[in-house]
């Protein structure tokens, strides 16, 4: 029998436990992430960074409000983050949500601070209409400031924060250098992978003379694309770097397209016989590849004519990468002109792995080559499969001292360019060279940050059209029939539940 005592008792206790849980929940808690590449939970380069702060790091993040949902669930994703990095930097992190679009006074605030808005469309009562939308942050440590001037959807908001902090809270940036002299791109045609870069490195240039040397406080020298001989003496004191522990990235070009005479053909550097001596042989050749990108072509149409994009199989786009920390995230590169790339480490303490291979209907061309836009390619074109394009090698290259090297069978797939011929790069392009410079020179493991993020899966270039329209109308198809087919199942049921007792009998 229950009595008031009994009651008051129950009462109490269950307080109790509900107490006991939130002291228990808000010291030991265990969210599970389900997500492929673990978009919720912080890597342990993130922690060591926290970890490693002398002083509280303020994060005043200006996100618009009534947002559509895709876009407001970025904002959801940021706050989530930021509880995370509150809660693993013992509360060093903290942080406050403004909404810029509240009253003109915010919005000026907003842009003081640095951030600009951005026009989305937003579907209202019908109609479209474009709004005027905040979305980044400003991160402020010991009396230094830094910008996040805008979090995109499915961006990398792990690396965007982590390398932020990094940045405010580094004492001494690593210190880097690109070749220059040997017709290399100037680091204003890098404007992408150079904006990458600053983030964590301080970013020099190096020219090489008969009286000088490698300074050996840059800890990696990045080689991309030259185009004059580089004399033997120069090659040397590239010896002589690694073999007081310098790291070198290579990016060569071995043949040459010029689209505007239709023509390709080789080019000698002297880096070429080089890296032979390490095992290392890029080919004098052209890759074609069924898997490529496209280039316009002016075609008459009628009394009209038109820019019309063409397949081009010597624009390999590679999208079979090895399982390894440069790589780690990327889906898709184009390699424009590239050369396979042929190894064998002539010292067994030597690593060579590759890192990025042509698709499985490939080919090789020996230049002089004749570039015929209007050529019907046929499946004999592409007799080979899986080209390295791409090595990363450790070990004792040189002497006996420890190093490492990183190859690539194109030079210009992360150059921008110069002037009108500056374009725009598609960010796995800049995202491998900057990881292979990272896996280089930084230890702190933000390198596996970079490409976290929810990305595209595009389907197949090579899959037919019906495949595509099959796929089109399953996924749009599909979740209705499902969601029929168990209403109709579940009528059925009921139905025969329904039955069943109509036709019970009670005596």
């Amino acid at each position: 029998m229950l009595t008031k005592q009994k009651v008051l008792y129950s009462i109490l206790l269950i307080f109790g436990i509900i107490v006991l849980l939130n002291i228990v929940s808000d010291n030991f808690f265990v969210r599970l992430d389900f997500t492929q590449g673990h978009q919720y939970t912080l890597s342990q380069a993130t922690k060591n960074i926290l970890n490693s702060l002398d002083a509280p790091v303020t994060v005043t993040a200006y996100f618009s409000e009534n947002l559509p949902p895709d876009i407001a669930q970025v904002r959801n994703d940021f706050k989530d983050m930021l509880i995370e990095y509150n809660d693993n930097s013992n509360g060093k992190v903290v942080y406050d949500f403004i909404n810029p679009n509240k009253n003109q006074e915010s919005e000026m605030k907003a842009q003081q601070a640095g951030i600009q808005p951005v026009m989305i469309n937003v579907r209202e009562r019908d109609q479209m209409k474009q709004q005027r939308a905040y979305l980044g942050a400003v991160l402020s440590y010991e009396g230094k400031k830094e910008i996040i001037p805008l979090i995109q959807p499915g961006s990398a908001m792990e690396y965007a924060l982590s390398s932020t902090i990094k940045k405010l809270s580094l004492k001494n940036k690593t210190k880097i250098a690109f070749l220059q002299g040997n017709g290399e791109p100037a680091l204003s045609e890098l404007q992408q992978l150079e904006g990458q870069l600053s983030v964590l490195y301080d970013i020099n240039t190096v020219t090489l003379t008969d009286s000088t040397t490698i300074p050996s406080d840059y800890k990696t020298l990045i080689i991309i694309s030259p185009q004059d001989t580089i004399k033997p003496e120069y090659l040397t004191q590239l010896d002589n770097y690694l073999s007081n522990g310098g790291r070198i990235l290579i990016a060569l070009d071995r043949v040459k397209g010029n689209l505007s005479n239709a023509t390709g053909e080789s080019l000698n550097t002297g880096l070429d016989s080089w890296l032979k001596q390490k095992g290392i042989d890029v080919e004098d050749a052209f890759i074609v590849d069924a898997s490529c990108g496209s280039i316009m072509v002016r075609q008459q149409e009628g009394m009209f004519v038109m820019n019309t994009p063409v397949r081009f199989p010597y624009l390999p786009m590679i999208t079979n990468f090895a399982d390894h920390p440069i790589t780690k995230g990327i889906e898709q590169v184009m390699f424009p002109f590239a050369s396979p790339i042929k190894y064998s480490a002539k010292n067994p303490s030597v690593q060579i792995v590759t890192l990025a291979t042509t698709s499985d209907r490939a080919g090789i061309q020996k230049p002089p080559v004749y570039f015929n836009a209007a050529q019907q390619w046929t499946k004999n074109d592409f007799p080979v499969s899986s080209l390295p394009v791409a090595v990363a090698v450790d070990g004792k290259i040189v002497n006996n001292t420890f190093s490492k090297m990183v190859v690539f069978g194109s030079g210009d797939f992360a150059t921008n360019g110069s002037g009108q011929n500056a374009q725009r790069l598609n960010p796995d392009n800049i995202n491998l060279m900057a990881n292979a410079i990272d896996w280089l020179s930084d230890d702190t493991g933000l390198i596996a940050l970079r490409t976290k993020g929810i990305t595209s899966r595009p389907l197949n270039a090579n899959i037919s059209e019906n495949t595509k329209t099959l796929v089109k109308y399953l996924n749009f198809l599909l979740p209705i029939l499902l969601i029929i087919g168990y209403g109709i199942f579940r009528y059925k049921r009921r139905r025969t539940i329904r039955n069943k007792w109509m036709n019970e009998t009670y005596g």
